[in-house]
């Protein structure tokens, strides 16, 4: 295959063809698409360019040792997961180095942060959940919420992408976000117990 038609595969076949035969060409392929978009997002929550750069580089070592391990309908979304899920990682890290150097006299200030390490915290868990509860979705409500949240799709532009009606749509997307509540809530009293 020459490099024109390599770019003109779709994000799905280049997993599907790294999954057939491991060569990480195919992911490095993706990962170009995106490496642009991820360097912006990683300068937005780090404020520096050479941290941005050396988290890009952490991103796709991860992606690559990561990827097997997970079912991907959709790269683009999933990548930025990926991504952000490094830079908040990163940034609580720089944040506990930062409280180490903190001295007793602003003890006031910690307090202020350790409130603000468990609202991260509690946010970490809430992705995990959603994650989990995602996947317990059956896969015409994954499909359509993910395209209408995620990738912020239009009711037409879904019905055409996956062949649904815009009625199945609606009713999906409706479903969807009713059964993700109900699986969020029930993860939240067995996280409390």
């Amino acid at each position: 295959m020459n490099n024109s038609e390599i770019q003109q595969l779709t994000d799905q076949e280049l997993l599907q063809r790294f999954k057939a035969d491991n060569n990480s060409e195919w992911i490095g392929v993706l990962f170009d698409r995106y490496a642009v978009l991820l360097l912006g997002m990683c300068m937005k929550y780090l404020k520096n360019e050479e941290d941005a750069r050396d988290a890009v580089q952490q991103i796709f070592l991860k992606v690559l040792s990561d990827i097997n391990r997970h079912e991907i309908q959709f790269f683009r979304a999933w990548i930025y997961q990926v991504a952000k899920n490094y830079c908040l990682m990163q940034l609580r890290q720089q944040h506990m180095k930062y409280k180490e150097e903190i001295t007793d006299k602003n003890a006031g200030a910690l307090e202020a942060e350790q409130e603000d390490q468990q609202l991260h915290q509690q946010k970490d868990l809430l992705m995990e959940n959603m994650e989990q509860a995602m996947n317990l979705l059956n896969p015409e409500q994954r499909t359509c919420v993910q395209l209408f949240y995620l990738q912020k799709k239009s009711y037409q532009e879904i019905a055409d992408q996956t062949g649904y009606s815009l009625l199945q749509v609606k009713s999906y997307i409706q479903n969807g976000k009713r059964n993700l509540k109900l699986l969020l809530e029930k993860q939240q009293r067995a996280n409390k117990r």
